[in-house]
C-alpha cells in the first residue's frame, strides 16, 4: 500500500495536456472552486454533474485513470469507515435494525453522499499535483498569497513550506518502501496476520523513517543555504501570465459552481 501513494507526484508527459499548460494560479483557484462545488452538492443530479465534470477533467489531463485509482487505494479504509459511521449514526426512517445497530434511510443517503464526495474530492484535487510542477506550484501560491504581505504574512515562506510538504510525500513514500524491502530481506513479515498485527509490524519502520526524514530535511536546508536562499526579492526565469485557456477554464469552473448552487437552492 505504501507504493500506491501517488499524492504529490507530478505526472510527466511528452506532450503536456491542456491542464498541464494552464497557469498554476488558475489551477490552484480552480481546486478551491471545485472543493466548494462538491460541498455545495446535495442531491443525486448535483453529484452526477460533479462526477461528469471530474471525468472530463481527467480525460483532458490525460493522466491514466489507473494511476489515480492507485492513489485512492491508500485511503479506501478511511472512506469505508466514514461510510459506516454515517450509516449507523443518523436518525430517521428505519430500514434495518439488529440490536443497537440501526440503518435509516437518512443515514444511507448521508453515507452515500459523503463517500461520493470524498472519492470525487480525491480524484479532482489530485490533478493539481499531477499536472503542476513543484516549482510552478510554489510560484503560483506565492503570487496568490502576496497581497497578505501588507499585513506581515510571509507569503513566500508559507508557499515554500506548503510545496515542500507536498513534495515530501512521494519522497518519504519511496524511503518507506526502501526500508520495508530492506527489513523484508532480513525476515520481517508485513503481509500476514490481521489488521492489528500488520499495523504492529509497521512500527519498526517508523524509527528509521523518522531518522531518514530528518536527514533529508537537513540536506535540503543545507542546499538552500548554499544557494543563499532568503525568500525575498527573488526573480523568476519564467513569468506566469494568464492566457485564453485560463479564461476558458475560469468560465467553465464558474459555470460548474453556479450550477451546483442553483441545484442546491432549488432542492432546498
Amino acid at each position: 500500500m505504501i507504493r500506491d501513494i501517488t499524492l504529490g507526484q507530478y505526472y510527466q508527459q511528452a506532450k503536456p495536456s491542456p491542464i498541464h499548460r494552464l497557469d498554476a494560479r488558475t489551477k490552484i483557484i480552480g481546486v478551491f472552486v471545485y472543493i466548494i462545488a462538491l460541498f455545495v452538492a446535495k442531491d443525486f443530479l448535483s453529484f452526477v454533474i460533479a462526477a461528469a465534470v471530474t471525468a472530463v477533467l481527467i480525460m483532458i489531463s490525460r493522466v491514466p485513470l489507473r494511476f489515480i485509482l492507485r492513489g485512492a487505494k491508500a485511503i479506501i479504509w478511511i472512506i469505508l469507515f466514514t461510510f459506516i459511521l454515517n450509516l449507523f449514526m443518523m436518525e430517521g426512517r428505519i430500514l434495518w435494525q439488529f440490536g443497537f445497530l440501526t440503518i435509516t434511510a437518512e443515514g444511507l443517503a448521508m453515507a452515500a453522499r459523503t463517500a461520493t464526495r470524498l472519492f470525487l474530492l480525491i480524484f479532482g484535487t489530485s490533478l493539481l499535483t499531477f499536472c503542476t510542477k513543484p516549482s510552478e506550484l510554489t510560484d503560483g501560491l506565492e503570487t496568490l498569497l502576496s497581497p497578505f504581505d501588507r499585513i506581515g504574512m510571509p507569503s513566500r515562506e508559507i508557499a515554500l513550506v506548503m510545496t515542500i510538504a507536498l513534495r515530501f510525500i512521494p519522497v518519504l513514500t519511496d524511503e518507506a518502501d526502501k526500508i520495508m524491502k530492506a527489513q523484508q530481506s532480513r525476515g520481517a513479515d508485513f503481509e500476514s496476520g490481521n489488521l492489528i498485527a500488520r499495523a504492529k509490524s509497521l512500527l519498526p519502520v517508523l524509527v528509521p523513517l523518522f531518522v531518514s526524514s530528518f536527514r533529508i530535511a537537513s540536506e535540503l536546508a543545507l542546499a538552500m543555504e548554499s544557494r543563499c536562499y532568503g525568500g525575498k526579492h527573488r526573480t523568476r526565469i519564467r513569468e506566469h501570465r494568464f492566457g485564453a485557456g485560463d479564461a476558458a477554464a475560469g468560465l467553465l469552473l464558474a459555470a460548474f459552481l453556479g450550477t451546483e448552487i442553483v441545484l442546491r437552492i432549488i432542492g432546498g
